[in-house]
């Protein structure tokens, strides 16, 4: 007799409720096997791919794609005996059916099954094999500026940096390095059918769908032009616009993709459903807000030196492979202004009436996604010397750009970085993430009259706010840390006399 298991939605991260259905990889009558992809979910915090925990054959899929569902609820019924009929429940079955098979299989399942299952991060399956970790790439003897830190470039991230492994990440997980992807150059032209075969799931990121869900946009009618046939962001905007992607000569450089409305507007208004990252951030934003007694306070700082020793940085051999920005060293200097004030460096646990004192931090950097505003953290950054500080930032920051950043890496920071300076602003008044004493907020770079030894010079300067838990951390204690971080981007060389 066929046995049919439905696979109920698991908790793919820390306190999620729900998730949005972004893709499904599977129709009904398709043959799995354990652990190959079934659906691509959308979280508050990450795009992920549900593997199958059974093999078998695909009877049902109980929720369509951009359906939000709450964890728990079966999404899909796979046969695990598709060789004999089944009388457990059949595709499209009603819900009735549908619980009472699952009741049954409740009943049936013999508690040496449910105690040996072990659960993993998506679904229940367990690899066969053991992975390895990524070998960690040697490094030569820090020299004097190693201690210092690596960093972004305001620029975006080239997606050539290998992503390392971290400090606390699981053992066997391994982060793919992004790759390199050629641009695409637009035309306009008749549309042409679709290049994938009738009825083909359309290849894109998650983010991308994304894009497609918001401009009103079907993925099966664009024309792809990414490797392998991957419909690009490039492409839904062409699609959007009523062109046609066509793929790149060598040596042909692409045009920007021509600009688009998010949605059509109704009557005067555009409305977009509150779902995803937009309302995850929100709800931590108010909860922050009217818990945590925010202080904030600024300083304005003459960097000249620090500009002048990321040129420095960017001429060194072991900076090579390294993209070097003012953001890696406003980096090293929180790192160290913390390692002088650890008492900054905590948790209020209001449920228990404690605070939480932390040995390492856990360095959150705010990067702008296709998904909105994530804050992926390095783990145990205060432990990286400079260069592997870069490396990390690097990754960090490609990997969330390209809408991949890991459940771990969103989770378990400790304070964070928000550069609003690459957007021209001066500085601002950071609000806390839930669970964090501070946040630093670094101010775009200026040249600016200043009084430099006794006379007026141009000189960089820039404005540093950092907002802090006033239950936490008291006025004086704020001010040093602010100090400090401002002493060692005044004159860089102060960290080696701290360290």
């Amino acid at each position: 007799m066929g046995e049919i298991k439905r696979f109920n939605l698991p908790d793919v991260g820390e306190g999620l409720t729900e998730a949005e259905i972004l893709a499904w990889s599977v129709k009904v009558g398709d043959i799995v096997k354990v652990n190959q992809i079934l659906v691509e979910i959308e979280t508050a915090k990450a795009a992920v791919e549900l593997p199958s925990p059974w093999a078998g054959k695909i009877v049902e899929l109980l929720v369509s794609e951009g359906q939000t569902v709450d964890v728990g609820t079966p999404i899909i019924g796979i046969d695990i005996d598709p060789s004999t009929p089944s009388t457990s429940g059949a595709a499209g079955g009603d819900d009735m059916t549908a619980g009472v098979a699952a009741t049954a299989e409740a009943k049936a399942a013999p508690p040496a099954e449910k105690e040996k299952r072990e659960a993993v991060l998506v679904g229940y399956g367990v690899k066969q094999a053991a992975a390895a970790r990524r070998p960690r790439k040697t490094a030569a003897a820090p020299s004097a500026a190693d201690v210092m830190g690596a960093s972004l470039r305001e620029e975006p991230v080239v997606d050539d940096v290998p992503a390392p492994a971290y400090y606390g990440q699981p053992a066997g997980r391994e982060t793919a390095a992004p790759t390199v992807r050629a641009p695409a150059s637009t035309v306009s032209v008749t549309p042409a059918a679709p290049s994938a075969p009738i009825g083909a799931k359309p290849l894109a990121k998650p983010p991308v769908r994304k894009l497609a869900k918001d401009l009103g946009v079907d993925l099966a009618s664009v024309v792809p032009t990414g490797v392998n046939g991957t419909v690009t962001r490039e492409d839904v905007h062409a699609a959007a616009s009523g062109t046609t992607q066509t793929a790149p000569s060598a040596g042909t450089a692409a045009p920007a993709a021509p600009a688009a409305p998010a949605a059509p507007f109704v009557n005067g208004e555009r409305r977009v459903p509150i779902r995803g990252v937009r309302k995850a951030t929100a709800a931590a934003m108010v909860q922050s807000k009217f818990t945590a007694p925010h202080v904030t306070e600024f300083l304005t700082v003459d960097v000249t030196p620090t500009m002048k020793f990321v040129q420095r940085l960017k001429e060194m051999p072991d900076f090579k492979d390294v993209r070097v920005s003012p953001l890696l060293l406003v980096a090293k200097a929180f790192l160290v202004a913390m390692a002088r004030n650890p008492e900054i460096n905590a948790r209020w646990d209001e449920a228990n009436g404690e605070i939480v004192y932390f040995d390492h931090v856990s360095l959150g950097i705010a990067a702008a996604t296709p998904r909105g505003l994530l804050v992926p953290n390095i783990k145990g950054a205060d432990l990286l010397p400079l260069v592997e500080l870069g490396r990390a930032l690097n990754a960090l920051t490609a990997v969330a750009r390209e809408g991949k950043t890991s459940l771990a890496d969103m989770t378990g920071a400790t304070a964070t970085i928000t550069n609003v300076g690459v957007f021209g602003v001066d500085t601002g008044t950071p609000i806390l993430n839930p669970g964090e004493a501070s946040i630093l907020a670094f101010g775009a770079v200026r040249e600016q009259p200043w009084v430099h030894k006794g006379k007026v010079k141009p000189r960089q300067v820039t404005t540093l706010a950092l907002s802090f838990d006033h239950r936490l951390v008291d006025g004086e204690l704020g001010s040093k840390v602010l100090r400090d971080i401002g002493a060692v981007l005044a004159d860089p060389l102060t960290a080696l006399a701290w360290s």
